[in-house]
C-alpha cells in the first residue's frame, strides 16, 4: 500500500487517557503510542476521511494515495524497469538486466531531489529508494531480472499474513487501526455491528495480498518478466483504490449508524 500521511504532529485518538474509547490499555503506559501508531496506519492507508466525514470523491481519493506525486512514485519505477527491460533484452541483451535495475534506482534519487527542493518531507521518496536499491542488488546478485520482485512477494506474504491472523484471532487489525483512528479504542470490539464490518474489512484486505501472490508467483516462477511487471502494477493502484472507497463507505456507515443509535438511546 503507497500514500502520504497528513503531519505528524496531527493529534491522533488515544493519546489522552481521557478521550472517549481510550480507557483501557490506551491508559497505560506505552499504551498511548501504540493507540497513535495505529492511528497513524490509518491515516496512511486513507482511512482518515472517513474518520473526518469527507465525501467520497476523486480529489479525496487521490489525497489518500499521496496525490500525483505519490501516484507517480509508486508507479513510475516499476514502469520504466518493465519498459527498459522490454526493449534492451533484444537490443542490449547482454546489459539488459544492468540498465534496466539502474534506471528506477536513478528516477529515485530523482525524487528525493525534487522533495528537497519543493521542501517536502524526503521519508517517502527515501523509503521508496532504499526498496529499489534491495530489489537491484538482489537481481543482480542472483542475476534474475525476475528477482526484482522478490521483496513484494514478501512484503504482500507478510501483510497478507498478519491481517488473516489477526482476523482468525479476534484482534482485527483494520479494526485497532480504525478504531484508535475514530477515538473508539477498542470499544469497537463489543458493538457487534462495528466488529463483524471491521474484521470483514481486514479480511478483504489479507485477500487482496493473497490474489497479488496467487497471480503473480506463477509468473515468476515461470520467468516471464514482462507479464509480470504488468501485472504487478494491474494489481497495484487499480485494485488498491476501489477496495479503499469501499472501506471507506463500510466504515463511514458503521460508525453513522452507531451514532445514531447512541443518540435515539434514552439516558
Amino acid at each position: 500500500m503507497t500514500e502520504t500521511p497528513p503531519p505528524d504532529e496531527a493529534p491522533g485518538p488515544g493519546a489522552s487517557p481521557h478521550e472517549p474509547g481510550s480507557s483501557g490499555p490506551a491508559a497505560e503506559p506505552g499504551a498511548g503510542a501504540f493507540a497513535e501508531g495505529m492511528a497513524a496506519a490509518a491515516r496512511r492507508a486513507g482511512f482518515s476521511s472517513a474518520a473526518e466525514g469527507e465525501p467520497i470523491s476523486g480529489r479525496a481519493l487521490l489525497a489518500a494515495m499521496g496525490g500525483i506525486r505519490g501516484l507517480v512514485e509508486a508507479v513510475l519505477p516499476g514502469l520504466v524497469f518493465l519498459i527498459t527491460y522490454t526493449f534492451t533484452r533484444q537490443l542490449l541483451p547482454e546489459y539488459s538486466l544492468l540498465v534496466s535495475l539502474v534506471v528506477p534506482v536513478l528516477i529515485g534519487v530523482v525524487f528525493i531531489g525534487l522533495r528537497r527542493v519543493s521542501r517536502q518531507t524526503v521519508t517517502p521518496a527515501v523509503g521508496g529508494l532504499v526498496a529499489l536499491v534491495f530489489s537491484a542488488v538482489l537481481a543482480l546478485f542472483t542475476g534474475r531480472a525476475e528477482d526484482f520482485f522478490l521483496p513484494g512477494f514478501w512484503t504482500n506474504g507478510l501483510y497478507g499474513g498478519a491481517l488473516l491472523i489477526s482476523a482468525v484471532v479476534g484482534w482485527p487489525l483494520i479494526g485497532l487501526a480504525v478504531g484508535f483512528l475514530m477515538g473508539d479504542g477498542i470499544d469497537w470490539r463489543a458493538d457487534p455491528s462495528k466488529r463483524r464490518v471491521l474484521t470483514i474489512l481486514t479480511l478483504c484486505w489479507a485477500g487482496l495480498f493473497a490474489l497479488r501472490l496467487a497471480v503473480q508467483l506463477p509468473l515468476y516462477y515461470s520467468g516471464n518478466v514482462e507479464w509480470l511487471g504488468a501485472v504487478k502494477l494491474l494489481m497495484g493502484i487499480p485494485l488498491y483504490a476501489p477496495l479503499l472507497v469501499i472501506s471507506w463507505l463500510m466504515v463511514r456507515t458503521v460508525y453513522r449508524a452507531a451514532g445514531d443509535n447512541a443518540e435515539r438511546r434514552p439516558e
